[in-house]
């Protein structure tokens, strides 16, 4: 006797739809599970056997063999139990085979017959849709995530007997067990609160403004001043600036939080950048994603599309810094494991905070330092050279004055945010149909391509290039830059833009 159903196995953020087999032959009880299952997935026999148990179907006494196709795709975690149930169900008649066959099946089992909430369901549901499922049985915890996929019929569980009518099978609960009663749906999530105002920084003219061009651009920055001067609650204003994110980039983010376990499905889609700023005791894996088996998405993807902040960032471990390369360059992150290889998306805004020395007085004015120039010069050389090529925008924050204090407000987050989104229209009408959305993102050719500038406007840079004093990725940051204080000013980029974009990238002196 054979029954099948379909699950999902996860690898990233990318869902693969599985079929689960159940063959029920005779000979000596035994129960096998195959298909490059790991420990926790192999486990799901003893979970499997006491929830059918306890909902009132018998285990048969005879030889039963699951297998997960295809199987060569490694399969991990607990949000198979539901689909092997099914399948064991089908396979001895306890359920229509056609139903179980063209369903999908995501959750875990207690040992009571309860669903219960496993991760990453809606991209699970999102990967049985573009295979063409139609219908998914998901926990009733998990209801709200998987019915933001649209075009599939949710069905919401509460334990194994809700699973089986839902199939048109009749429950096997044993005569006056009472129904469990559905968990009642969660109210909505309250209003946001509401995001950090730019209006509340004293001051710092320069850094507002390196701010508001950083977020038109999706530009890296780096903040360089002593304690108080602000830099935290500059980092902590960017994504205020940033425009809502449309309807695939939501899908996106809000896919890498339910993986890692973050999402609450009762506000719906994530529409808001993220923010992420990891404690510069952080380990590797915390920040780009790790954790035994196949990895699981650390800060950097969690931060995808919105900023990722490192305070005090030459104090984050040298391996950490290091490891965030290759997503600066490529906007994601690539984590091979011998059980797979895991892709997580991780195109975030990076926003460093650094003292200027160990004791934070240096390059303040009226500040007495106490560090030798070789223990500033080491401290800041923790920031290597290679990470810092990739930083379009570094920035020295000066302390705060009294007149500054004293003086009115500045612009508020509302204003600037408006202004952004100018120049956001601007680039996306620019370079419509290259797949790519901001300044931030454009490749050097499409830069000495199509949106190549004159020769008079490129002077600066072309002598720095020649003289090494700008690497070739440094000389197309530059112009990325350029073009996003043109967009500001609602011009093509000249001279002036190009003379100011070298300004912002080397008055922090870190560069």
């Amino acid at each position: 006797m054979l029954g099948r159903t379909r699950s999902v196995a996860l690898l990233g953020v990318e869902g693969h739809v599985v079929e689960v087999e159940a063959h029920v032959a005779d000979g000596l009880p035994a129960f096998a599970l195959v298909g490059l299952p790991d420990a926790s997935l192999s486990e799901a026999r003893d979970r499997v056997r006491a929830a059918l148990a306890n909902a009132g179907h018998g285990w048969p006494q005879r030889r039963v063999t699951v297998n997960l196709s295809p199987a060569s795709l490694p399969k991990t975690g607990s949000g198979f139990d539901v689909a092997v149930a099914v399948a064991l169900l089908a396979a001895l008649g306890q359920v229509p085979p056609d139903s179980a066959a063209g369903t999908l099946h995501v959750g875990e089992l207690g040992l009571d017959g309860r669903l219960r909430p496993v991760r990453g369901v809606l991209p699970a549901v999102l990967a049985g849709a573009r295979a063409g499922v139609r219908r998914v049985v998901v926990p009733a915890a998990d209801a709200d995530e998987a019915r933001l996929v649209g075009d599939v019929d949710v069905v919401a569980a509460v334990d194994l007997a809700d699973v089986v009518l839902a199939h048109g099978g009749l429950p096997g609960r044993p005569p006056g067990r009472s129904v469990p009663v559905p968990h009642p749906v969660a109210a909505r999530a309250g209003a946001p609160r509401p995001e950090p105002d730019l209006a509340d920084v004293v001051g710092q003219e320069e850094a507002r403004h390196a701010l508001e061009v950083a977020a038109a651009g999706g530009h890296h920055l780096l903040l360089l001043g002593p304690p108080g001067a602000g830099k935290t609650m500059l980092a902590a204003r960017l994504p205020g600036l940033l425009p809502d994110l449309d309807d695939d980039t939501a899908v996106e983010v809000t896919a890498v939080h339910s993986v890692a376990g973050t999402f609450d499905p009762r506000g719906g889609l994530l529409r808001r950048p993220p923010f992420e700023d990891p404690h510069h005791t952080a380990s590797t894996a915390s920040v780009v994603g790790g954790g035994t088996g196949l990895p699981r998405p650390g800060a950097a993807s969690r931060a995808h599309r919105g900023v990722l902040f490192l305070d005090e960032a030459p104090e984050f471990r040298h391996s950490v810094l290091e490891a965030l390369r290759q997503p600066l360059e490529h906007g994601e992150l690539v984590i091979a494991r011998s059980r797979g290889v895991a892709r997580y998306p991780a195109r975030f805004q990076l926003v460093l905070a650094a003292n200027p020395c160990p004791c934070g007085k240096g390059g303040g004015k009226g500040l007495e330092c106490t560090c030798t120039s070789l223990a500033r010069r080491r401290y800041l050389q923790r920031l290597s050279g290679p990470l810092m090529d990739r930083v379009d925008l570094q920035v020295q924050v000066q302390p705060v004055s009294h007149r500054a204090i004293r003086g009115g407000p500045g612009e508020s987050s509302a204003v600037v945010a408006g202004r952004v989104r100018a120049a956001r229209a601007a680039q996306r009408e620019r370079l419509a149909g290259t797949g790519w959305q901001c300044n931030g993102e454009v490749p050097g050719p499409l830069l000495r391509g199509r949106l190549r500038l004159a020769p008079p406007a490129t002077a600066a840079i072309d002598r720095a290039l020649d003289r090494g004093l700008l690497t070739a990725r440094g000389y197309d940051r530059v112009l990325r830059t350029a073009w996003t204080l043109a967009d500001l000013a609602g011009r093509s980029p000249g001279r002036e833009e190009v003379e100011r974009a070298v300004f912002l990238r080397t008055m922090g002196g870190a560069a």
